[in-house]
């Protein structure tokens, strides 16, 4: 995000040499107009002005004159990967970041900035070492993580997602077919990261391999995530929102939707108190995704089968916070016949 973009928002009464003096200021081609509550109205490059120019507009003309009212943007969760082909697809250099509820700006994205790559030594931890026995006959002969979608297996492609988001430590635990997946990656030198492998010897529910990690894994906050799950979720994202809450953990949760297929009937005794025809329940779902504290995933003992939200529950039992992050992009846990080929049909257009 670039630093200065708030010396670059301009009001609708702010003229065309106000804008040209704020871009040779702040060394950026691009201007954001707004109004008194920061609500975008539309953005102004140096392109325009000197377009504005050449048709003979006077400098001194309000810069609305000129700018474009309905600019390509990107929101908050909108990831480095989607900025970059974005920018350029459209031949542009900035995007103006906002905030989905208040359409305020809240930052400006640069395609130099967003191909400069953060480094985060945070580590990774993909759980790879399910069965997958809903998935047979497709996972008799190769584990679930391996299947392919696209041209490439799911883990490979979580792989590259974290990597391509500034992560280089990963540990991956096995336990079914283990061979396929430390054959195919290695020790993740070819794929720019480094690989480390934990094996269950037996199944130790969603949270016991945290009990295996060596212990020079690095003391930060670990991602935690399961093997089968496509998501364009903004990593970076949910590790800032988590490193703000201060909680020792931080699970991803997913909205779900029943629609009860009945009239739904409410009262007291005899006496009906309420109708409500076929109501739609919501609840917030498991999305299989974490930010984990040290001090939680290093107090799982070795070979304790634990499940995550039991882990989870016992900081809560110690009156410790455990926070949840709203996954509002793509999401989809990959675990029957029906998600496969829908994760098939998706991959196409999510830039994966």
């Amino acid at each position: 995000m670039s630093k200065n973009w708030e010396k670059i928002l301009l009001l609708p009464g702010d003229t065309v040499r106000k804008a040209l003096q704020v871009m040779n200021d702040e060394a950026l081609r691009i201007a954001v107009i707004t109004n008194h509550n920061r609500e975008l109205l539309g953005v102004v490059t140096d392109g325009d002005i000197r377009r504005g120019i050449l048709n003979n507009v006077s400098l001194d003309v309000p810069i609305t004159e000129l700018m474009n009212p309905n600019p390509i943007i990107a929101y908050e969760e909108t990831t480095r990967n989607q900025i970059v082909r974005m920018m350029r697809e459209k031949g542009i250099l900035a995007l103006p970041v906002i905030d989905k509820k208040t359409s305020q700006i809240i930052g400006l994205k640069t395609l130099e900035n967003s191909l400069s790559r953060t480094k985060y030594q945070n580590p990774v931890f993909i759980m790879a070492g399910g069965f997958g026995t809903r998935l047979r006959p497709l996972t008799d002969d190769c584990p679930k993580p391996m299947l392919k979608v696209g041209n490439r297996p799911i883990l490979e492609t979580l792989l590259i997602q974290f990597s391509e988001a500034g992560f280089e430590n990963f540990y991956i635990s096995t336990h079914y077919m283990p061979d396929q997946i430390t054959n195919y990656f290695g020790d993740g030198s070819r794929f720019g990261v480094k690989i480390e492998y934990v094996h269950e010897e037996h199944p130790l529910g969603t949270g016991g391999a945290l009990g295996l990690l060596p212990l020079a894994v690095p003391d930060l906050p670990l991602i935690m995530i399961n093997g089968d799950v496509l998501t364009t979720l903004n990593i970076e994202s949910l590790l800032r929102a988590h490193n703000d809450f201060e909680g020792v953990a931080t699970m991803c949760v997913r909205e779900y939707q029943y629609q009860v297929p009945y009239g739904v009937i409410k009262g007291e005794g005899n006496v009906i108190t309420h109708m409500e025809e076929k109501p739609v329940q919501k609840f917030f779902v498991n999305a299989g995704i974490y930010v984990i504290e040290p001090s939680v995933y290093k107090s799982v003992p070795r070979h304790t089968k634990i499940d995550m939200p039991t882990l989870l529950e016992k900081q809560m039992e110690q009156g410790l916070q455990v926070m949840m992050f709203p996954v509002h992009e793509y999401w989809l846990d990959i675990g029957r016949m029906d998600d496969f080929e829908r994760a098939q049909k998706d991959i196409s257009y999510l830039g994966l």
